[in-house]
């Protein structure tokens, strides 16, 4: 699907390693290209036309992003460098000002370093407890699991809406309607879900969402993050300088932005900013349940071959989105990244930036592909010759 629009693709190469981050379209370029061409000014700074012209792309931007994920209002999105940077804004932004010592996060051991660590520095800061939702026998969160982990301390529940490795996708707006009904309120990670499904913030409840631009075509260097609306005057900035103030006095009195900019202290990645809007223009057009069912085709398509490859593991054969987990039996995953590039095809190997799944599928590091609209099944057919090939192992060594 649109492959034509992909530069990259013509290197013969096999990409499966989207989950890592996607290839770009050259609407990307073209559009960053013509920012630093034609306007290269600064946002929100200047009184002449080609200031005044990045104000508007820039703004255009959010708008753009607004609408993509059916958020009320532009106040609600925050442009940031990425997703890490969008968890950390509210973590150390919001929650440090609203949890107690003994209060306890809610995260699963299948959780992306970015949704962890954060976490366990809240927890030395403040005192706060983290505890985990058990994973079903599929790897997978439940509601009932979810139920089962909430205490009366639990004040967050912080989880991924599809993991990275595991690739399961979560019953988030379940678990939000639950979890609100407790008082209890949800930060979701939207990273491998946001790229690959319609979603409407609306809908779905949360209280935060973040996800970055890089892993659905975007440019590195720009994350979003979402904020309910009646939130929205109860997070601080962790950062503060130019662009997040409206006035500061010798006597240290001082008057802060409201949102969306209080959280965009400094010069901002202008030129990914609106390139990122071109590529939400982009991947509208193509249509996100468009893509979401494609991928979904090509996901049960790719099983069917891989699981006909011999001394081939797979760990998440039943999970919902393009992520596919797997290893060689008595081959080092990273042996077989390597080996495979040899043929062109670039695989992701080692623990995926989610190093405590390990006491849940018992092993460290595993092979991971992911899938995006631009694959195909040539890509997969080439996949499973390589690995099938009975000379792996020698090729190897």
């Amino acid at each position: 699907m649109n492959r034509d629009d992909f530069l990259m693709l013509n290197k013969d190469i096999v990409y499966l390693d989207n989950g890592a981050t996607t290839l770009k379209p050259y609407i990307l370029s073209e559009s960053i290209s013509d920012y630093y061409n034609n306007y290269s000014a600064n946002a929100h700074r200047g009184d002449y036309d080609i200031s005044l012209k990045v104000d508007n792309m820039y703004e255009n931007s959010r708008e753009l992003v607004r609408r993509f994920i059916g958020a009320k209002s532009k106040e609600q999105i925050v442009f940031t460098n990425n997703a890490t940077d969008s968890l950390n804004k509210i973590i150390f932004g919001y929650f440090k000002n609203h949890l107690n010592k003994g209060d306890e996060v809610l995260i699963t051991k299948s959780e992306h370093a970015s949704n962890v660590l954060p976490w366990f520095e809240l927890s030395d800061d403040i005192g706060i407890n983290i505890n985990y939702i058990k994973l079903d026998s599929d790897l997978k969160v439940t509601l009932d699991n979810v139920k089962k982990s909430i205490t009366p301390n639990t004040k967050v529940i912080s989880i991924a809406h599809v993991t990275n490795v595991v690739g399961d996708v979560r019953p988030v707006k379940e678990i939000i309607e639950y979890a609100h009904k407790n008082n209890i309120k949800v930060l979701i990670d939207g990273s491998q879900s946001v790229p690959h499904m319609k979603i409407n913030v609306e809908e779905m409840g949360a209280d935060f969402l973040a996800f970055s631009a890089h892993k659905m075509c975007g440019p590195t260097g720009v994350g979003v993050l979402y904020v309910k609306e009646d939130l929205l005057n109860e997070i601080k900035p962790i950062i503060v300088g130019g662009g997040m103030n409206s006035t500061y006095e010798a006597n240290e009195i001082r008057q802060y932005n409201e949102m969306p900019e209080l959280l965009e202290a400094g010069t901002p990645n202008i030129a990914g900013v609106i390139g990122f809007g071109s590529v939400i223009n982009y991947l509208s057009k193509i249509g996100m349940d468009k893509i979401e069912k494609y991928e979904h085709e090509l996901k049960k398509y790719a099983i069917e071959k891989l699981k006909k490859v011999p001394n081939i593991i797979i760990y998440n054969e039943t999970s919902e989105s393009g992520i596919i987990t797997f290893n060689m039996k008595d081959i080092f995953p990273q042996d077989v990244a390597i080996y495979l590039n040899k043929y062109n095809i670039c695989i992701r190997a080692g623990n995926h930036c989610a190093k405590i799944l390990k006491d849940e599928i018992g092993t460290k590091n595993t092979c991971r592909v992911s899938l995006y609209f631009y694959n195909n099944k040539n890509d997969i057919d080439r996949l499973v010759d390589a690995l099938s090939n009975p000379n792996m192992i020698n090729e190897i060594i």
